[in-house]
């Protein structure tokens, strides 16, 4: 006979994902299922849509949650707007920025990317030159919120660059969705993606996504269809907004997860969330620098959700996570790409952002790097972080 599933660990997720999820979304859950197509289950539905509109900052009718992570929600954005022969400028300066740009070759659509040092964002002066390069781009893609590396990347100036060109700006918020501004329509941005498992405080499984209208009559007038069946957003808007056209079967229970957990947000208001994943973000990094450790992005381009770490020399990066975890129970990510090994992802999100995680995470910190030898002031980082919780 088969052993039932094992009791997993109560893990505190203080790395780049999945955050912690608040218990009124577990338990939504674990309500019944109904049929995708059921009228309690529509009606359910109709309110998320009403809710993801809220936290996106936007009016677009086209509001919905794909049935698949943040990268669905990445694949969508370029699958659904590029056809062969087109241009996409693309700014990378991180991993989910070079996955980007993956995908553009994939469609049949020309690459022109726009690099940067990874911790530092893309200069809008070099996406002018290279929209202007591009002649008339289809899209700008960026990556607002660079997991791998922390950098939150400023729009303003590369929208209106976009826009100025004919191009339709696609930005990926899945790391700062809920947990800073993702000015939807005040910069009148066309696709906007993120995830449920970010400062959303949900499990990971739906991909929220915008569209503004021209993105929508981008799709409409395609010459060729959308080269995935699954991801086809012409499809999908009519399961979505109002017609419920069966497409597929939705995931019931995590469209009431991410329903709990955008209510949440509505409760706490959007704007006292975001000044809370700032305030937080502020007080463990005034923690982590009074310590001796070093930040790898410069504060004015730091996302309040994750904060980035440098190893400090002559210390274990994977050494100090495990101890981390076998010890205190907390998870912290390490670096991807060509920042493996060399820098801590410590998330601070959504339901994770709070101060008792980040007083407890500082002291294990401490007490864990002091054991490795490093010379560590006694108490510096909970004392630094409760001086900036005070201000």
């Amino acid at each position: 006979m088969k052993a039932p599933l094992r009791n997993n660990s109560a893990r505190l997720l203080l790395g780049p994902g999945p955050s912690p999820v608040h218990p009124r979304v577990l338990a939504a859950l674990s309500e019944p299922v109904l049929g995708h197509l059921d009228p309690e289950f529509c009606d359910i539905m109709s309110e998320t849509t009403q809710l993801l509109r809220y936290v996106f900052a936007t009016e677009n009718a086209l509001t919905v949650p794909l049935s698949g992570t943040g990268s669905a929600g990445m694949d969508a954005s370029l699958t659904n707007l590029l056809e062969p022969g087109d241009k996409a400028v693309v700014l990378s300066c991180g991993v989910f920025g070079e996955r980007l740009c993956d995908i553009v070759p994939r469609l049949g659509a020309e690459l022109v990317k726009v690099d940067s040092k990874w911790g530092t964002p893309v200069d809008p002066a070099d996406v002018k030159r290279a929209i202007a390069q591009a002649g008339r781009p289809k899209v700008v893609a960026a990556v607002h919120a660079e997991t791998s590396t922390g950098v939150l990347q400023p729009l303003e100036e590369i929208t209106k660059y976009a826009h100025e060109a004919g191009a339709l700006m696609v930005v990926d918020a899945v790391t700062s969705l809920g947990g800073t501004e993702v000015p939807t329509d005040r910069l009148s941005l066309d696709f906007v993606y993120s995830g449920t498992q970010k400062c959303l405080s949900c499990p990971p499984g739906l991909a929220p996504v915008t569209l503004s209208e021209a993105a929508q009559q981008a799709i409409a007038r395609r010459k060729s269809a959308v080269s995935s069946w699954y991801l086809d957003l012409s499809m999908i808007q009519r399961y979505w907004t109002g017609e419920r056209f069966y497409h597929h079967t939705a995931p019931v229970n995590m469209v009431y997860a991410l329903h709990e957990a955008l209510s949440l947000i509505r409760e706490e208001t959007l704007e006292h969330c975001w000044a809370r994943h700032a305030r937080n973000a502020r007080a463990f990094s005034e923690g982590v620098t009074a310590m001796g450790l070093e930040l790898l992005v410069a504060p004015e381009y730091r996302l309040p959700s994750l904060v980035v770490i440098k190893v400090p020399q002559g210390i274990d990066d994977a050494q100090v996570r495990q101890k981390l975890l076998s010890d205190y129970n907390i998870e912290i990510g390490g670096g991807l790409g060509e920042l493996k090994g060399k820098i801590w992802r410590v998330g601070l999100m959504g339901h994770g952002s709070k101060q008792s995680n980040i007083v407890l995470l500082l002291a294990a910190l401490e007490h864990i790097l002091k054991n490795l030898g490093m010379d560590v002031p006694e108490g510096a980082g909970t004392s630094a972080a409760s001086r900036a919780f005070s201000n």
